[in-house]
C-alpha cells in the first residue's frame, strides 16, 4: 500500500476551498444537529451516486457539477450525502486510475465524450482526485457534505449476497474497512463542507449480529474521530438500515460525544406491496409504530436520527409508493427529521449492467437538466427548514397544521375567508388544547366544523362540539369533529385548497380509498408565524356602530 500513501499525500494538498460558513463544523445537542453557536442545523440532504463500477460521481457526462451544485442549492438542499465504495480509499490500483481510464475498461466512450465535453479538468485525474473534485465543487456553493461508505467492491447495491454486506464478507474486511474510513477521515480533514461521515450503508445479510455491530461500528467511529475531529461519526443499524431496535438497552462505548448521529431507511418497498395491497391508514398506522419500535426511539433518548434514505418513483404511477409517501412526508413532519432523498440522480453511466439507465427515483431527469417532478418539490419544502430545536425562539411554541399530500399547511387570509392551504413559511400559529379545540394561537378564535360540505370556519363559541377535534383513525392524520347533526366529519381538502368537512375516508378494511386528503398532521413549531390583520375587511362590510362593537370584541385579538 506504500505507492497509494504516497498518492494519498499528493492529492491531500488539492486545492480544496475552505467552507465559508463560519457555523461549521457541526456537533449534537440531545437529539438535535447544531452549528458552532449551537443553533440548530437541519440536514436537508439529497444523495449524489458516487459508487458504482465507474467510481465516478454521476451526472458528469451531461452537465458541469457546477451546474449540478448550483441546482442542488436551487431546489431547496443544503447538502449531499456523496457515496464512496470502499475500495477508491483502500485499492491503489483502483484509486490511481485517472477518469478516462475507468470509463475506458467500462466501454464507456459516450459518457468520456461527455465529461470531456462538461467537465474537461477531471478526465485525466484519478478517480480519487476526481472525487475530491465534486467536493469542491459542493462546497463552493454552500453545500455541505456527508461521505457515506456505501460498499466495498464498486457496483450497485444492496442485496444480501453481495458480499458487502457484513462484517466477515467477502469484501467486507473489518480491518481494511477501519483502514479505508481512516484514510478518507485524513483525506477531508479540514475540508470543512464535509461535515459528516457515514460508516456504512445497510447492514445486511446471513453474517449480520448485534455483537459485532458494537464491536467494529465503535473501532470504526473511534477511527473517524481520530482522523477528523469535525465531522460527525454517521452509524446505520441492520436490516438494511432499518432496526436499531438493539440500542435500547445497550448504547454504543464511545470516547468522544457531541458527534454521533444514528441513520435509518425507510421506503414503501420495505414493507413489500402493504400499501397497495392494505387500508392505507391502517398500514401507516402500522408501520409507524414499528419504525418508532425500533428506531425512532432515539430521538427521545436524546439521540439524532438521520433518515438518510428515502424516496418514491416520481412518475407518480406507483400507487404502493404515492401512499407512502403522504405518511412518511407526516412522520417526517412531526418528527422533525433530517433526511437524504434519494436520489439526486436521473440516470446511471452504468447500473447493473445497462447503459445509460434512467433513475425513476431521481429528482432530476434523464438528462440531469430539468427536475423529473416539480409538484414532489413542492411536498418536500416545508421539511427543508427546521420547525424546532436550538436558535429557534422556544418563547413561541405552537402548532402548525401540516397536510404532507400537498406539503402545505393550513392558514388564513383573512377572518372572512375560508381557510386554505399555503406555504408553511407563512402559516398561522395554532394551540391545540387540553379540551381538543384547535385555536389561533394569542386569540380567542377557534377552528368550527360548519355542514357537510361546508368551509371550515373560525369562531369565538369554542365550547359547542363542532369545535372540538379528535385525532382519529391509525394514521393518526385524521381531524375528526361533530356537525349539528350529531354527524362525524373530516377537515378535508378540496381542488381549490380550500380546507372544508367532509364524511371521514378510509375508517374501515377498504384497500381501494384514498384518505391522503383528509391526512393533517399537527406539528409542533417555535418557526415565527404569519398573523394576518383582517381589520380592512371588517372594516369594508360593518357600519360605524358595529364597528365600535367589534373593535372591542377583536381588542384583545389583534
Amino acid at each position: 500500500m506504500g505507492t497509494f500513501a504516497l498518492s494519498f499525500n499528493f492529492i491531500f494538498f488539492l486545492s480544496i476551498p475552505i467552507f465559508s460558513a463560519s457555523a461549521l463544523p457541526l456537533s449534537t445537542n440531545s437529539r438535535w444537529v447544531v452549528d458552532e453557536n449551537g443553533e440548530r442545523v437541519k440536514l436537508a440532504c439529497v444523495n449524489w451516486v458516487s459508487h458504482l463500477e465507474p467510481v465516478v460521481a454521476e451526472g458528469l457526462s451531461k452537465q458541469p457539477m457546477d451546474s449540478i451544485a448550483k441546482k442542488i442549492v436551487s431546489l431547496g438542499f443544503n447538502c449531499v450525502r456523496l457515496t464512496w465504495p470502499l475500495y477508491l480509499a483502500t485499492n491503489d490500483s483502483l484509486a490511481s486510475i485517472t477518469v478516462r481510464q475507468s470509463f475506458q475498461s467500462l466501454g464507456l466512450l459516450e459518457s468520456i465524450s461527455g465529461i470531456v465535453a462538461n467537465n474537461p479538468s477531471i478526465i485525466d485525474l484519478s478517480l480519487i482526485q476526481a472525487y475530491q473534485a465534486v467536493v469542491s465543487s459542493l462546497g463552493e456553493n454552500k453545500v455541505m457534505v456527508i461521505l457515506d461508505n456505501h460498499i466495498s467492491k464498486p457496483g450497485w447495491c444492496c442485496s444480501n449476497f453481495d458480499g458487502n454486506g457484513f462484517f466477515g464478507d467477502t469484501f467486507f474486511n473489518p480491518d481494511l474497512w477501519i483502514k479505508g474510513l481512516t484514510q478518507m477521515a485524513t483525506l477531508f480533514n479540514g475540508v470543512s463542507n464535509v461535515v459528516g461521515m457515514s460508516l456504512r450503508n445497510e447492514l445486511r445479510g446471513q453474517k449480520q449480529n448485534v455483537n459485532d455491530w458494537y464491536r467494529y461500528m465503535e473501532k470504526g467511529a473511534e477511527a473517524v474521530h481520530s482522523a477528523n475531529p469535525d465531522v460527525l461519526v454517521i452509524l446505520s443499524g441492520l436490516n438494511y438500515d432499518k432496526d436499531l431496535s438493539f440500542l435500547q438497552t445497550r448504547q454504543v462505548n464511545l470516547t468522544f460525544t457531541q458527534k454521533v448521529v444514528f441513520e435509518v431507511h425507510w421506503y414503501a418497498f420495505t414493507d413489500g406491496q402493504a400499501w397497495r395491497n392494505g387500508n392505507p391508514n391502517q398500514i401507516c398506522g402500522k408501520v409507524v409504530n414499528n419504525m418508532m419500535r425500533i428506531s425512532g426511539f432515539l430521538l427521545e433518548q436524546g439521540w439524532p436520527l438521520f433518515m438518510s434514505e428515502f424516496g418514491v418513483d416520481l412518475r407518480g404511477s406507483n400507487v404502493n409508493d404515492n401512499r407512502y409517501l403522504g405518511c412518511i412526508l407526516g412522520v417526517a413532519a412531526e418528527l422533525d427529521l433530517d433526511w437524504a432523498l434519494w436520489t439526486l440522480v436521473g440516470s446511471y453511466y452504468l447500473r447493473e449492467g445497462v447503459v445509460g439507465l434512467n433513475e425513476f427515483y431521481g429528482i432530476l431527469n434523464w438528462n440531469w437538466c430539468d427536475v423529473r417532478n416539480s409538484s414532489f418539490l413542492q411536498h418536500l419544502s416545508a421539511l427543508q427548514s427546521p420547525f424546532q430545536g436550538p436558535g429557534l425562539s422556544e418563547t413561541n411554541p405552537h402548532k402548525v397544521i401540516f397536510h404532507p399530500a400537498t406539503g402545505l399547511c393550513v392558514l388564513r387570509k383573512s377572518l372572512l375567508d375560508p381557510l386554505s392551504l399555503g406555504p408553511c413559511s407563512d402559516s398561522d400559529a395554532w394551540k391545540y388544547t387540553p379540551q381538543k379545540t384547535l385555536t389561533l394561537k394569542g386569540t380567542y378564535f377557534c377552528l368550527q366544523a360548519d355542514d357537510l360540505g361546508k368551509p371550515a370556519k373560525l369562531g369565538i363559541i369554542c365550547t359547542d362540539s363542532n369545535s372540538k377535534w379528535d385525532i382519529i383513525s391509525d394514521s393518526r392524520m385524521h381531524l375528526s369533529s361533530k356537525i349539528s347533526n350529531g354527524t362525524n366529519v373530516c377537515l378535508d381538502v378540496d381542488s381549490d385548497n380550500t380546507i372544508f368537512v367532509n364524511t371521514c375516508k378510509c375508517m374501515n378494511k377498504d384497500s381501494t380509498c384514498d384518505p391522503e386528503s383528509q391526512w393533517f398532521k399537527l406539528v409542533n413549531s417555535t418557526r415565527s408565524s404569519t398573523v394576518t390583520k383582517p381589520y380592512l375587511r371588517i372594516n369594508s362590510i360593518f357600519n360605524f356602530p358595529a364597528k365600535d362593537f367589534f373593535w372591542k370584541l377583536l381588542a384583545p385579538v389583534l
